[in-house]
């Protein structure tokens, strides 16, 4: 179960009950039935609200998450715990990753239950549909860090086949390439040639303001992999959108 922050402010505990009922039925299961190997992916929102910056992968249980999202970060906490028991317990090779905020063809374009960027995407698109202003909720400030979602398959592939940690990995572009929401939703404007306003609706919810991450053991593990540019990687994403909005998750 996974929506944006609208979604987590008003449904915290059934984020919580129902990822935490998922995440026992699949490991207590892959351990029955001997699977040799357990990917599960985690998020950045799990980290400490109030913490020091770049997040990394020692710091998930250094302090409560952040209000608005408190019931699935967590539920997703507790992967890394299940984890370490099924190890410590049973030799079991069950790990995880913390992708950043993904984006990407088959994302949910959903207004209300999309993340940031696909959220935009769907709102620039009916924006210049119907020759209205386009309204991002949100002051724009808060600052994240965006993976395509064709970069992080590659990389699930490789931490299925060749990364043996329980520990988990954080799967990430860089911290110089961190940007703002408002940043973002003009990258996203730019992409569709959208000309109209662009307003800011400062009455509505920022969520968290930063979440930096660290991929500094990720570089370690592979200093060469190339990421897609952002401006790149949008513009497929609203070309993809657009080209299959008829029957894309919305």
């Amino acid at each position: 179960m996974v929506g944006g922050l609208y979604r987590n402010l008003k449904y915290n505990l059934d984020f919580f009950r129902n990822n935490s009922a998922i995440n026992d039925n699949v490991l207590s299961t892959s351990h029955e039935t001997g699977v040799k190997k357990v990917v599960s992916s985690l998020s950045t929102c799990i980290f400490p609200n109030k913490t020091t910056y770049p997040i990394d992968e020692t710091m998930i249980h250094n302090g409560p998450p952040h209000s608005s999202n408190f019931g699935y970060s967590h539920a997703k906490r507790m992967i890394d715990v299940l984890n370490q028991g099924y190890h410590t317990q049973h030799g079991c090779n069950f790990t995880s990753v913390i992708p950043t905020n993904v984006y990407g063809a088959f994302d949910n374009y959903n207004l209300e239950d999309g993340h940031v960027l696909p959220g935009l995407i769907h709102k620039v698109y009916m924006a210049k549909k119907e020759g209205t202003p386009l309204t991002v909720w949100g002051t724009g400030k808060p600052l994240r860090q965006f993976i395509y979602s064709h970069d992080l398959a590659r990389l699930m592939i490789w931490v299925m086949r060749d990364y043996n940690e329980i520990s988990p990995i954080i799967l990430s572009v860089g911290e110089e390439e961190e940007v703002s929401i408002k940043e973002a939703a003009m990258a996203v404007v730019e992409a569709m040639d959208f000309k109209g306003e662009v307003i800011f609706d400062t009455t509505r919810a920022d969520g968290q303001i930063k979440k930096t991450a660290s991929n500094a053991k990720l570089r370690r593990y592979l200093p060469d992999f190339k990421f897609t540019p952002m401006k790149e990687a949008i513009k497929e994403s609203c070309d993809w959108f657009v080209a299959n909005y008829d029957t894309c998750r919305k």
